[in-house]
């Protein structure tokens, strides 16, 4: 990866993800926000709502994470949804507070329990 692109991905917030459709297998842009935490990337979403594009991701995990604030980068990565619960209340510890007022929004065990979430691995291109 270039300077820029690891100066994206350390400090940008907003991004776009190309996956691809679960039942149209056509492609699906939409933006939005990732976290860093420990130096490993994740995508989430607030609860109890369903999200087309994590359900996309659990269908076909390889999409593409398209830096477009400081940088502009489209990377190939591949999803991994996570499930387990102690993973999850672990990384939501860390994902929340950072999200102020809208973390409060839900219960931490809402967010915990009901929200969709991803861990990204970006692959070579290729």
């Amino acid at each position: 990866m270039t300077d820029d692109v690891t100066n994206a991905l350390a400090q940008d917030q907003v991004i776009d993800i190309t996956t691809i459709g679960r039942q149209s297998d056509e492609p699906r842009r939409i933006e939005i926000w990732y976290h860093r935490l420990g130096g490993r990337y994740y995508i989430t979403g607030t609860p109890n709502r369903p999200r087309s594009w994590y359900a996309n991701l659990v269908a076909h995990p390889e999409f593409t994470f398209h830096l477009k604030q400081s940088a502009t980068a489209d990377l190939p990565a591949t999803a991994r949804p996570i499930t387990d619960h102690s993973e999850r209340e672990e990384l939501f510890a860390g994902i929340l507070p950072p999200l102020g007022d809208l973390g409060e929004t839900y219960p931490a065990a809402t967010w915990i329990e009901d929200s969709p979430l991803v861990e990204v691995t970006f692959t070579p291109a290729g």
